[in-house]
């Protein structure tokens, strides 16, 4: 694979005369990773996690582009938002990333299409959250009795603002726990328990089938993000089966642990939507076997350790860490399928296919961004806090084993990974933008 102008330009068995060689031998050459759900807590919240924190992060884990949630402060809900947040990125990264936006239920159609055309890759909508109208600040609360909270928006906004983005080409994703579920079983959480009945998979399915509903009517594009259980996955069916648009994603903690893990991890499992039964994590493993979900992802979602190790369970702020070990664990779920090629498929051709990014990313072909990564199929990584570089150093997937390694990483022919560690200089991440939508604003 011949690589110049941080791009690949040749595929053959022989190196170009004067070229310089990296010998791969017994390594595996494949495309680095895009994690298409990632948070970087960056502006707002850099001691939980920045652009830097996150891509060093990325990059020693072969992802080698982030697609960044909206939920920073400011959220990502205009154009001018969105540029203050490139050149944050751009000072910190060290491998590239794209944005969403997000759909407030104040927002317009000129909101929409503002975003659209400075960049951003789609809009996130988050269900059962809540905007604070002073700072934009995305917020999750059952009370709505502040005045300063604009409510989440509800089926209403995401039927009004579809029409405008199924015209651009451009995708909706959304967090798919219905709002009233969650507000009728809240409840103190006490243990691990109370965590799974607070967020049933009732709210799961409501949330998808009305989406359903919206793609069917508008032809909007609906990726739904981080899919936890089975009655979730058996809507996704019967709304593919009904002729809605539907991109599904889920994430590994729910293929890789149970409810069990709780005792082990404590605090540390706490995410919304949470870890199900094992029965859940089955059906998702052959959902994702089947095709039907389309994609891995990670749903990076750092906080400080004292957060997440320091409180009482009901304080305990819900997220993990994981895009460091995105490949890893997809590549030994691929193994265990029969076929370690599977990852690639869904850490790289689909995601970089479905955010419209696969013109440079996920593929290794002539043309396309020379982002590499060098894999040892013959090696095994422990996963260990000791070992990861986002600021949040315990994570859901801590105590993992997997039977490959990752021994480097370079994004557009630059290396940033060497044997588990980042390499070179924060600030050269870049901003992918998605091949052009239909339509203009």
């Amino acid at each position: 694979m011949a690589v110049a102008g941080g791009r690949i330009v040749d595929v053959s068995a022989r190196a170009p005369d004067g070229a310089e060689e990296v010998d791969a031998r017994g390594l595996w050459v494949l495309p680095g990773a895009v994690d298409a759900h990632v948070h970087s807590r960056d502006p707002g919240f850099p001691e939980k996690e920045d652009f830097g924190s996150l891509t060093a992060a990325a990059a020693a884990g072969g992802v080698t582009t982030v697609v960044d949630m909206p939920n920073t402060l400011p959220a990502v809900d205009s154009a001018p938002v969105f540029e203050e947040k490139v050149e944050i990125a751009s000072s910190k990264a060290l491998v590239d990333f794209a944005l969403w936006g997000v759909a407030r239920s104040a927002s317009t159609a000129a909101d929409v299409h503002g975003l659209l055309d400075a960049g951003v890759v789609g809009l996130k909508v988050f269900l059962g959250y809540t905007l604070r109208r002073s700072n934009r600040q995305v917020i999750y609360t059952t009370d709505l009795s502040d005045p300063d909270l604009e409510p989440a928006p509800g089926y209403g906004t995401l039927a009004r603002l579809a029409p405008e983005l199924a015209g651009r080409g451009a995708p909706l994703a959304v967090h798919c726990e219905d709002p009233d579920v969650l507000r009728a079983f809240a409840r103190p959480l006490h243990s691990y328990a109370d965590v799974l009945r607070s967020r049933p998979t009732l709210a799961e399915v409501i949330a998808i089938d009305a989406l359903a509903a919206i793609s069917r009517e508008t032809g909007l594009e609906a990726h739904v993000v981080h899919l936890s259980s089975a009655a979730g996955l058996d809507a996704a069916r019967r709304a593919r089966a009904s002729g809605a648009r539907l991109c599904v994603e889920t994430c590994p903690q729910y293929l890789l642990l149970t409810e069990a893990d709780a005792e082990r991890l404590g605090g540390v499992l706490k995410m919304y939507p949470p870890v199900r039964a094992a029965a859940d994590r089955d059906a998702l493993l052959e959902g994702l076997r089947e095709g039907v979900i389309d994609r891995v992802a990670t749903d990076h979602a750092p906080h400080t350790d004292e957060e997440k190790l320091g409180a009482s369970l009901e304080e305990t702020a819900p997220g993990s860490p994981g895009v460091e070990t995105l490949y890893l664990s997809c590549l030994e779920l691929a193994r265990r399928m029969g076929d370690p090629g599977l990852a690639v498929r869904w850490v790289c051709e689909a995601p970089a296919r479905a955010l419209r990014l696969s013109a440079r990313k996920g593929a290794l072909r002539p043309g396309a961004d020379a982002d590499l990564v060098l894999v040892d199929p013959n090696a095994e990584t422990r996963v260990s806090a000791e070992a990861m570089h986002s600021r949040q150093r315990h994570g859901a997937l801590e105590g993992q084993r997997f039977g490959f390694a990752i021994r480097a990483a370079w994004s557009r022919g630059e290396p940033v990974a060497r044997d588990g560690e980042p390499v070179g200089q924060p600030g050269r991440g870049r901003l992918v933008i998605p091949s052009p939508l239909t339509g203009g604003g």
